[in-house]
């Protein structure tokens, strides 16, 4: 496969080259799934760009998007890159002041809203965003001086612009990072930057055409859009749109090959396979397990350069009697999963890659495109993210730690971001004077050149012993509890660790009313002594392979789920730490307040 310099040229390579297979497919209003071509794909994108070429749309500009995954969001964007101009998306889940400061920040002439209730919450605000001209409605009839969607394809269809072929050094977008704190900033990638990870991936991991994907990851994160966007249409592949909450219901009549995901569904999946095991029991428990141990045993053999044909029999077995069950739900197709955006843990991996669905763990961030490093078929190990993808390399600075083999991760390559819009004194702390990019995550590397994730350096604290906690490997074994949804770590300065716990409430109430309690008062409900104790027994039992002194000590029950929404977390699912603190803190402070914790006080944090 040729090389792409530009998101541009990408499209209309694809287009060419693929013009009948399916690219989008969404459900229709009779309940069925209609499917778009790349010809038609192509079509569409060359009415908008005429559309926003009438808009006033040129070189240069800022084209800005409020939206879910949707066909549109891709048009809209690809016709963005075919003027010269920079896609800038943001969710719909973000606040008003999130949207407000983004357009002000980035200037865009133009914005797609989802709909036409998002249209009039800028024309609230319309005096603060001076440089925004006009607003293009996908869903509903535009309202005040908006456009509708068609209305701008009609434009262009009647006034077609030639396709710009953009440069590599060119502006494709601004991505806004959502951060836990202080405002976004804007990355900017070029086309280069972006398409320089394509072309890599497309060495150590190409896709065929008839691949398809459940898209539900945002595209306006850079994970999604690149992973999952860009690089399926590279290939000529497809992806049925989803959403989080649809996606079980859908990926049975998508038929997924592979799935683009975090983490926190890959959690989902484990939670929900383990959950569903013990309420069978019986015979196909142990039928499960036992299917569960001879994949490990195979597996191990496997990274030992050994076979056993008694184990391979027996894997062929389980697999036709209880593997392959596990897969028809997920469509049947599912043969790779891609998991980004935090690390995940190494029990969900496997447990997952044993029913046949193969994990590639992979790290990035916005700023680097986003893949540093990923898993391969030919060079995979579990627990580590990989190893650096072809023109990217890898250092660890020690010198922030001093720990001999921990430190900064810090990138260089082709993919590393031009800098952040507008703030050249954010691009003086994170780039170093040889051109590298300071993550802000700590990480080693082995032997062999994989990478392996310790946390974020900014969420690292001291206990009040000078020992240091890295909190989300914490937070990720208690939520491996089916009885615990949430958990955030907090001991900054203290003698131990304590936690915050929002309870998976409907495994918990059917627990609850199999006892006989009243689960109607939420608030009631996990204030019983006997809850409490069952929580106790779960966050020993998630901690059996956490060091002692990392260990939580105390917790507090939550009845609020963190969510977007709710402002508890970011759109990309991290917890707002700070948010968190400033609703709950107080109680999670008094825990300090007695002599014995809950779980006992280890004696090697005094």
């Amino acid at each position: 496969m040729a090389e792409v310099s530009n998101l541009s040229d990408l499209y209309a390579n694809s287009v060419e080259s693929f013009p009948d297979n399916p690219l989008f497919g969404r459900r229709d209003v009779d309940g069925g799934w209609d499917w778009m071509t790349y010809r038609e794909f192509g079509e569409a994108i060359d009415q908008a760009r005429g559309g926003l070429a009438s808009l006033g749309i040129e070189k240069g500009d800022r084209v800005a998007i409020i939206s879910d995954n949707r066909i549109e969001w891709a048009v809209g964007a690809y016709a963005t890159y075919g003027l010269g101009a920079a896609w800038v998306p943001m969710y719909e889940a973000q606040t008003q002041k999130d949207w407000i400061y983004i357009l002000r920040d980035c200037g865009a002439k133009v914005v797609f809203a989802a709909t036409d209730g998002i249209r009039a919450q800028l024309d609230e605000v319309a005096d603060q965003l001076p440089a925004l001209e006009r607003i293009v409605v996908i869903d509903d009839p535009a309202g005040g001086d908006a456009i509708d969607y068609a209305e701008l394809l009609a434009r262009g269809k009647e006034a077609p612009v030639e396709r710009h072929s953009a440069t590599s050094d060119d502006v494709a977008g601004l991505i806004y990072t959502s951060g836990t704190t202080g405002d976004p900033k804007g990355v900017m990638l070029t086309h280069g930057n972006i398409t320089s990870n394509l072309n890599a991936v497309a060495e150590v991991f190409p896709l065929e055409e008839d691949d398809r994907s459940a898209s539900f990851l945002p595209w306006a994160h850079s994970f999604g859009q690149t992973v999952e966007l860009h690089a399926l249409i590279l290939f000529g592949a497809s992806t049925g749109l989803t959403g989080a909450h649809t996606l079980t219901r859908d990926m049975p009549e998508i038929k997924p090959t592979i799935l683009v995901s975090v983490p926190a569904m890959f959690n989902r999946v484990y939670d929900g396979l383990v959950k569903l095991m013990a309420e069978e029991g019986g015979v196909k428990e142990a039928l499960f397990n036992a299917a569960l141990s001879n994949a490990h045993k195979r597996e191990e053999l496997r990274r030992n350069g050994k076979r056993s044909r008694l184990v391979d029999i027996q894997h062929g077995v389980f697999d036709t009697l209880v593997f392959s069950k596990v897969r028809d739900r997920f469509g049947g197709r599912l043969r790779y999963a891609f998991s980004g955006g935090a690390a995940i843990l190494t029990e969900v991996a496997e447990l997952i890659s044993a029913v046949g669905i193969t994990v590639y763990e992979g790290y990035g961030l916005t700023e680097t495109s986003p893949i540093v490093t990923c898993n391969t078929r030919n060079y995979r190990r579990v627990g580590s993210v990989g190893r650096a993808l072809p023109g990217i390399s890898v250092k660890i600075d020690t010198d922030i730690t001093g720990d001999p083999e921990v430190g900064e991760i810090v990138v260089y390559g082709p993919n590393v971001m031009k800098g952040y819009y507008n703030l050249p004194e954010e691009d003086a702390a994170v780039f170093t004077p040889d051109g590298g990019f300071r993550t802000g995550d700590l990480g080693h590397l082995d032997e062999d050149g994989f990478l392996y994730i310790r946390g974020r350096i900014k969420e690292q604290y001291k206990l009040e012993n000078g020992k240091y906690v890295v909190p989300a490997p914490i937070e990720e074994s208690l939520q491996l509890s089916g009885f615990i949804a949430q958990a955030m770590v907090h001991g900054e300065q203290r003698p131990y660790n304590v936690a915050a716990i929002v309870p998976d409430f409907e495994y918990l109430n059917k627990w609850a009313s199999e006892q006989g309690f009243d689960t109607k008062d939420r608030d009631a409900l996990v204030q019983r002594e006997e809850v409490i104790d069952l929580f106790a027994t779960e966050v020993r039992r998630a901690q059996s392979d956490i060091k002692h002194y990392e260990r939580v000590r105390d917790f507090i029950l939550v009845t609020q789920e963190w969510t977007p929404e709710n402002g508890f977390l970011t759109p990309k699912m991290s917890i707002k730490r700070r948010t968190v603190m400033g609703a709950i803190g107080e109680q999670l402070d008094a825990l300090y307040d007695g002599d014995d914790p809950l779980l006992g006080r280890d004696t090697q944090t005094q």
